[in-house]
């Protein structure tokens, strides 16, 4: 351990500058007051170029480097190295026949049943570690790409609309009665606009809420829409709406035609809206995810499987 640590700490030493000539016996050294030799082409000799030693840049920690890569539930109770990465896990006990485990925002989850050991379950991990570090590495991935869009909620907020930005604009002057504000059409150089009836004193959870109480007034409006539109067209009746706040979850249908669908997907464009429709609507005739549904989806949104990839790797903005 001692001659690894070293050679490491060798690596990121900085370079020695080489060493002058040997001495050489009988020869004796020259002085550095002495005089410079003639050119021999006749010119003025020209001095030697000084050295001049800078400091070497800051080493970088050695644990630092050494450290693995860590993922973390939320819930761990128990960690296992996989590959080059801790990985703690939330462990749950179920009645099941095999290991299931899921990646999701907090991390890795698995379901195991009473029967397999703890040494079994690290095992079933190893042999799928690649996949495993792969999805954790892309939820990371994805959570940092979320915060870096972040709203933060004050005059001039930027937040996107049906897949366009949309600003924020405190405009205390109107109060848009039974409408909480007025969207305001862009222009090709300006965006459009949101103007809420708020003081420019409000806060940033006034302001929030302002927004969020006109976009799912504006959710219900524009999915209605969609659903009329699609219903005929897939041979079914919906009965109900409802908005859904869930953060993990789109939409849902239930047999007897109720819809629940998130008002969140207003960031999105309304391509993106249109194949969640449908795919709820779709599910009033094929209540699962076999060949068939996705045939009856394809019927009115030939597009689907490059919709439903960018709604999962476009995350909406936190909130």
């Amino acid at each position: 351990m001692q001659r690894l640590v070293q050679l490491a700490l060798d690596f990121f030493d900085p370079p020695v500058a080489p060493a002058g000539p040997a001495a050489v016996p009988g020869v004796k050294a020259a002085d550095s007051k002495s005089k410079l030799p003639p050119a021999l082409d006749g010119k003025a000799p020209v001095a030697p170029k000084t050295v001049v030693n800078r400091p070497a840049a800051p080493a970088v920690p050695l644990p630092s480097l050494l450290s693995p890569a860590e993922f973390r539930h939320p819930q761990a109770s128990r960690e296992v190295l996989l590959g080059d990465a801790v990985v703690a896990y939330a462990l749950q006990r179920a009645r099941r026949r095999t290991i299931g485990f899921t990646v999701g925002a907090d991390g890795l989850s698995v379901r195991a049943p009473s029967w397999v050991t703890l040494s079994g379950v690290d095992s079933a991990l190893r042999e799928k570690s690649e996949w495993i570090l792969r999805k954790l590495s892309e939820a990371r991935e994805r959570h940092q790409r979320m915060e870096g869009g972040r709203i933060v909620w004050a005059d001039g907020a930027v937040l996107p609309y049906l897949g366009e930005p949309l600003t924020v604009v405190l405009d205390p002057s109107h109060g848009f009665a039974g409408k909480g504000g007025a969207l305001v059409a862009g222009t090709d150089v300006v965006p459009h606009s949101l103007h809420i009836g708020l003081p420019h004193s409000a806060s940033p959870a006034q302001i929030r809420d302002a927004v969020q109480a006109w976009l799912m007034r504006d959710a219900r409006r524009h999915f209605t829409e969609r659903l009329d539109h699609f219903a005929p067209l897939l041979g079914v009746r919906w009965a109900s709406l409802r908005l859904s706040s869930a953060n993990t979850r789109w939409g849902s249908a239930k047999a007897d035609g109720s819809i629940r669908l998130n008002w969140r997907l207003l960031h999105y464009r309304p391509a993106i809206i249109d194949y969640v429709v449908a795919h709820e609507l779709a599910h009033l005739r094929v209540m699962d995810h076999s060949p068939r549904f996705w045939d009856t989806v394809a019927t009115v949104v030939p597009d689907y499987a490059q919709l439903r990839s960018r709604l999962r790797d476009e995350p909406a903005p936190l909130w």
